[in-house]
């Protein structure tokens, strides 16, 4: 049952996670990289923005009882979102600007895009 359960959560957010890839793609953004991750944590999707690298933390809540989903990026995920980005720079020798993007996606499928959600 767990394991079920598991098994859902998880394919809840991999079809978050493509909503919205499809959403931003038709904002303009191009797809660089999907799911990188490294020993700081994961980046969920980067993309490019004219001349800038964009990294985006993809959440989902099927309602906000708890907490939304952009209130759910605390400041330490930011930390690790942050290392993990310096890390793919390092490794991929980027040297350019870099916006931290949040799309929020609720159970009812309404996108929230929050550009420059926070900085490094």
């Amino acid at each position: 049952m767990l394991d079920k359960l598991r098994r859902l959560h998880l394919q809840r957010g991999d079809q978050a996670e493509q909503q919205a890839l499809d959403f931003l793609i038709e904002q303009g953004l191009q797809l660089v990289d999907r799911n990188y991750r490294c020993k700081n944590g994961e980046l969920d999707l980067i993309m490019q923005h004219a001349h800038t690298l964009v990294v985006v933390e993809v959440r989902f809540r099927t309602s906000a009882q708890y907490g939304g989903a952009v209130e759910s990026i605390t400041s330490r995920k930011q930390s690790r979102i942050i290392a993990t980005t310096q890390h793919y720079m390092m490794k991929h020798k980027i040297n350019s600007a870099i916006r931290f993007d949040v799309v929020a996606i609720t159970g009812d499928r309404r996108i929230e895009w929050i550009q420059n959600a926070f900085q490094s």
